[in-house]
């Protein structure tokens, strides 16, 4: 027996339908993402080209890299390329020509890449996004370190920060398929630096930049991770599901302006860097704050941007109704609250409903009460 209370209204089934015909149209993003230089990630992403191009798939390369080492070399000869377009003094990817010769499979090596300022697009990922809507597919190389979202955690690990980004939505809402090119640790360290790269002259520093760069990979994993729980969750809504978990953990911390969340706060920090998973903070609205509520408030959001969680202020007469929606919207799997032990005032009567509340219609989410 079907619930009627789960059926999908009209306009929900009608944009499911529009977002169905738009995927049936545009072309798939596959991406191989580097944690490091000299993964290997273009050689295995020229090398599932010829694969591709020997099983009869139209392929053609759109963008080349300036060297590259001779087994790569080898591939490339064995592939139909496209030239770059040249404008002013400097060179992008020639969109109408891909676009007039159509292939099914395009190659771009390199998706970190700003373009000329004459160009019609600023950004070599917005090129990119203009083939996916003429439909054609690509599958194109990044390094881990241009990814806007990861780009503070990468500059806390490696001591570099690039100096262009990708921004954080693009590969959530664009990527089909995300490929971690998983060369081991030791590999990547013991290979020729880059030009203007200190080369590890002792043992210790060897181990401490191996030691960088396996967290380079645990952070690569789980933006593939998160890739993958995306898809998953699109699946499900487009087969009239709800997400109520996913493959990596979201921790959701609840302040408040009334009580100092930074021990709950470090805890959930703690947690979603054990499970390798998301940190959210939210703060549900609340009208004319007295001076040393605001400051509390202040000091809770302050403390959560400095732990790098993902912050939001949320609205609603119902703060258990603001907080559940952004949970299940989010996929988050754990809740923290605070809960005070104190007499109950009015105010902490409504805390303890608040937290009744959340406890009773989390379902499939565990929440996680911490006494103050």
């Amino acid at each position: 027996m079907v619930d009627a209370t789960q059926r999908p209204s009209p306009e929900q089934l009608l944009a499911e339908i529009q977002r169905e015909e738009r995927r049936q149209r545009r072309g798939r993003l596959k991406v191989f993402l580097g944690y490091s230089g000299g993964v290997g990630k273009s050689f295995q992403m020229f090398d599932e080209g010829r694969r591709r191009r020997e099983r009869g798939e139209d392929v053609v390369i759109c963008a080349l890299q300036p060297e590259y080492p001779p087994e790569v070399g080898r591939i490339l000869e064995k592939l139909e390329t496209i030239p770059l377009a040249r404008i002013g003094d400097a060179e992008a990817i020639d969109v109408p020509a891909v676009i007039r010769r159509h292939p099914r499979v395009a190659l771009i090596d390199g998706l970190a890449y700003e373009n000329p300022p004459e160009s019609p697009n600023a950004h070599r990922w917005q090129d990119v996004e203009q083939l996916l809507e003429a439909g054609i597919s690509i599958v194109t190389t990044v390094n881990l370190q241009y990814l806007e979202k990861h780009q503070d955690e990468v500059e806390r690990i490696s001591g570099k920060r690039a100096s262009c980004a990708i921004p954080l939505g693009f590969l959530d809402q664009s990527a089909d398929e995300i490929v971690v090119v998983d060369a081991p640790a030791t590999r990547s360290a013991a290979r020729e630096p880059a030009p203007g790269e200190p080369a590890p002259a002792e043992p210790a520093s060897l181990l401490a930049r191996q030691h960088r760069l396996s967290r380079l990979r645990e952070l690569a994993l789980l933006v593939a991770a998160g890739v993958v729980d995306r898809r998953l969750e699109l699946y499900l809504r487009s087969h009239g599901m709800e997400q109520a978990w996913g493959v990596q953990e979201r921790i959701l911390v609840c302040v408040t302006e009334r009580l100092d969340a930074e021990e709950i706060l470090e805890s959930g920090r703690r947690n979603a860097d054990r499970f390798q998973g998301e940190f959210y903070v939210v703060y549900v609205q609340q009208p004319a704050l007295s001076e040393p509520n605001r400051l509390i408030l202040e000091k809770n959001l302050e403390c959560a941007r400095k732990l790098h969680a993902q912050v939001e202020v949320l609205h609603g007469s119902n703060p258990a109704e603001a907080i559940l929606e952004f949970a299940k919207q989010h996929g988050v799997t754990q809740i923290f609250v605070g809960h005070s032990t104190a007499p109950r005032d009015g105010w902490r009567r409504f805390r303890s409903n608040l937290v009744d509340r959340l406890i009773r219609s989390a379902e499939g989410i565990d929440v996680v009460v911490y006494p103050h």
